[in-house]
């Protein structure tokens, strides 16, 4: 099955809902099951709408887990998602289906920390297992990123938010800000420091 995969983004703001045990309606339970069974059958479609619906969720859940490492936290949601492409099954619910997205995520960051012995260790990790079951605290950890991204400067996150959230090339962002692709980039690349740096300061407060 071809898969196109566009950029992977996430916004500044609008929070993500809870998942409660209550919050799934029928209806979306129905359809997370319908899903899961189209894709069962190895659908295309199945998968697109699966990518619509769930990769910035999980791309937000991974790069808070990831300590704001954009490049690894994309490649944890794509791994989740072309993991349920060929592996995932019937689901209960929403909730279910979530949680195994969720799930795999992790273990794709787990992986990929033992390989290249990446800091915090993996037990950092293991720690934050149990939060990715329930609803609250993996809310809290899409609001710890919330709390990070609004720490920055707000020209930073203007660029940071164009960027991951709008697609907008270094090209285009500089025509916004009358400056040069080079000076976009740097700026970039300083706000991805800042990011990385208050989430790790924003995580070790909860710790």
């Amino acid at each position: 099955m071809t898969v196109s995969s566009p950029p992977m983004s996430f916004p500044v703001s609008a929070p993500m809902p809870r998942m409660k045990e209550s919050a799934a309606s029928p209806p979306e339970d129905e359809q997370a099951r319908q899903l899961s069974t189209a894709l069962a059958k190895g659908e295309e479609e199945a998968f697109n709408q699966l990518y619509d619906r769930y990769h910035r969720r999980l791309f937000r859940l991974a790069l808070a887990l990831g300590h704001g490492d954009e490049s690894l936290a994309c490649d944890a949601a794509e791994a989740a998602l072309l993991k349920a492409a060929s592996k995932l099954k019937a689901v209960a619910g929403e909730e279910h289906l979530w949680n195994w997205l969720a799930r795999a995520a992790r273990q794709h960051l787990s992986k990929d920390r033992r390989k290249h012995q990446r800091h915090p260790p993996p037990a950092s990790l293991d720690a934050l297992t149990c939060l990715v079951e329930s609803a609250a605290p993996e809310s809290a950890l899409e609001s710890t990123l919330d709390t990070a991204l609004l720490l920055l400067e707000p020209a930073d996150r203007q660029a940071v938010e164009w960027f991951y959230f709008d697609g907008l090339s270094h090209k285009e962002i500089a025509a916004r800000l009358e400056a040069t692709p080079k000076a976009v980039s740097s700026r970039l690349e300083r706000a991805r420091a800042k990011l990385r740096s208050a989430l790790l300061k924003e995580r070790s407060r909860e710790t």
